[in-house]
């Protein structure tokens, strides 16, 4: 029989169980437009975790597969539905001899027209396309690019395709083993670069002080790139001009303020077909329209890397520390 003092006692392990178990993530609102991307409620789950520093996820559609980089292990994983998490591709960034340290794997990872894996590899400094197919992976490169007028990059990190084969990314030195002081440093800025399908390599901005996740808006005619510096934590936007080079550079968001309270940069940049840009930092996963308006964020204590869609847009994934999260999407 269930008494008044057990009903008392069964409340209290209930209250005790959800503090104990707070939820991973919840939806922040900020501005009424946010009800058209994600619901306020909606659960926010660990799909993969045990990780090193999960980084660069991207859907591969043919497969229902989401592949996601860990830099620290020098591995690509997998992740289906069905099976769950598995590795997938090492070694995966670094593929030299010389033992080293740090953030030596693959980062951001995209899909080129072909169905080819194209990635940001930090250890070998290098923009690269696997060259067997995504169904059958295996640690064989070709290397797209690796020098600016002959001078090695310092560790490509993210990458954005477009349409016409062109691939833009950006160049900070969080894959240098001793940061921005390593002696292998060769170039003395860090630049947002294109490399074309003739291989033709050209420097866009050499202006920002850390660029890191890239993106283009719907039709390709606007770029947006986050700069992942403490002093100047930013997202900034430029338009594109005839022959694909960047101008009229301005701040999209400024994140100084939030910077201010939650300490994390901006970092990876995923933009839905709708021109709604997810785009993790302070806080977790901020959410902004094309006007660079906050409608909400995916707040987690967890450091948010980057993020990635299905093909129907209809999913999120959110690489977060030693995690890979899910959460659905309007």
């Amino acid at each position: 029989m269930t008494t008044f003092f057990s009903l008392i006692i069964l409340a209290s392990v209930s209250i005790s169980l959800a503090q104990e178990h707070p939820p991973v993530a919840v939806v922040e609102k900020m501005h009424p437009d946010l009800d058209a991307v994600i619901d306020v409620h909606a659960q926010v789950t660990v799909i993969a975790d045990g990780f090193g520093w999960v980084e660069g996820p991207v859907w591969v559609e043919k497969q229902k597969m989401l592949l996601f980089s860990d830099v620290m292990q020098n591995r690509i994983y997998q992740w289906t539905a069905e099976k769950g998490a598995s590795a997938y591709l090492e070694p995966s960034g670094y593929t030299q001899s010389v033992k080293r340290g740090e953030e030596l794997g693959s980062n951001g990872l995209a899909l080129n027209a072909r169905g080819q894996l194209v990635l940001c590899q930090h250890g070998d400094r290098r923009v690269a396309v696997m060259t067997p197919p995504v169904a059958n992976p295996k640690p064989l490169y070709t290397t797209l690019v690796d020098k600016y007028n002959g001078k090695k990059f310092n560790s490509p990190n993210d990458l954005a395709i477009r349409s016409n084969g062109d691939i833009y990314f950006t160049d900070p030195p969080y894959g240098l083993e001793k940061g921005p002081q390593d002696p292998a440093r060769e170039l003395s800025y860090h630049g947002v670069y294109r490399v074309s399908a003739n291989g033709a390599v050209t420097l866009l901005t050499d202006t920002l002080t850390r660029p890191n996740g890239i993106a283009f808006f719907p039709g390709e005619q606007k770029l947006l790139v986050a700069n992942s510096d403490p002093e100047k934590p930013h997202w900034y936007i430029y338009d594109l001009d005839a022959k694909g080079d960047l101008t009229n550079g301005r701040i999209f968001f400024d994140g100084m303020a939030i910077f201010q309270k939650e300490n994390r940069s901006p970092d990876g940049i995923k933009i839905n077909h709708k021109g709604i840009v997810f785009a993790p930092g302070p806080g977790g996963v901020w959410i902004f329209n094309k006007e660079g308006t906050a409608l909400g964020r995916i707040k987690t204590s967890l450091i948010t890397s980057n993020c990635a869609f299905t093909g129907d847009y209809r999913t999120l994934f959110i690489t977060a520390d030693d995690r890979v999260l899910k959460v659905s999407l309007k």
